[in-house]
């Protein structure tokens, strides 16, 4: 199967690095362009641009200020004309000691909310009458395991981010289906990322290889070519459903 993506337009929020930017590139390569989002790496944001091409662009803002989520929205929508997928990848996860204290808790966890989640949403409700008008759209959420599995306390804030992101999605997919659009949910284990060094860091790589069933860690690029197949259409039928790329970590 070939999957082709010429006539698509992609706003992928977390672009530069990571799994963010296996997805750019692996759009890019079927055809995609992508509106590529980044906070503070423009640089490696307009690189990524400029390789795969297809009149993609990078877009710059700081998701852990609503404001800026909804800004993002109205500058691709007037950049490009139409929005055909919205992949909400960008996240954050820090660790939260349960001794630490409570202004610094409080404000952790709401910045965990707010890039991980009211971002997510807020991209989504500003795309969403676009995308109605113009016949439909895919919402793509980037999730983890541990909206499902749990975390270790250290990273409550993190799982109950991307749960929030699963209960969205689902209903996203039932509200509007009717309406031409399509929600999903990837949600991968643990994945060598930049993000994932601070866990890594603490816990160590051996505690991550133990927790999975295969031999190696989990690659952005393993993450990507799931992404690809859900923004193709192909799988609009599985609308509301969520993928496990835990490498056997989780098994539902």
């Amino acid at each position: 199967m070939v999957i082709s993506l010429s006539n698509q337009i992609i706003l992928l929020t977390g672009a530069s690095r990571g799994i963010g930017k296996a997805i750019a590139e692996t759009l890019g390569e079927a055809g995609a362009t992508v509106a590529l989002h980044y906070n503070f790496n423009k640089l490696e944001a307009e690189k990524i641009a400029d390789r795969i091409g297809n009149h993609s662009h990078a877009f710059q803002a700081d998701l852990s200020r609503p404001a800026e989520a909804v800004r993002l929205g109205e500058e691709v929508l007037a950049f490009y004309g139409k929005v055909d997928c919205l992949v909400n990848n960008a996240g954050i996860a820090e660790s939260v000691s349960m001794e630490m204290g409570f202004e610094a808790w409080v404000e952790s966890w709401q910045k965990t909310q707010q890039v991980n989640l009211l971002s997510a949403a807020l991209l989504s409700k500003e795309l969403l009458p676009a995308m109605i008008k113009n016949r439909g759209g895919r919402l793509i959420h980037i999730a983890s395991r541990a909206a499902f599995r749990g975390d270790t306390p250290d990273y409550l804030a993190y799982a109950a981010s991307k749960g929030g992101m699963v209960a969205m999605s689902r209903s996203l997919a039932r509200a509007y289906g009717k309406q031409g659009i399509k929600s999903f949910v990837v949600a991968p284990g643990f994945t060598r990322t930049d993000m994932a060094q601070q866990f890594m860091d603490e816990y160590g790589e051996g505690y991550a290889l133990n927790d999975i069933a295969l031999s190696q860690l989990t690659e952005p690029q393993d993450i990507a070519p799931t992404i690809l197949f859900l923004a193709s259409g192909h799988m609009d039928h599985a609308t509301g459903c969520s993928i496990d790329i835990n490498a056997g970590s989780y098994v539902r």
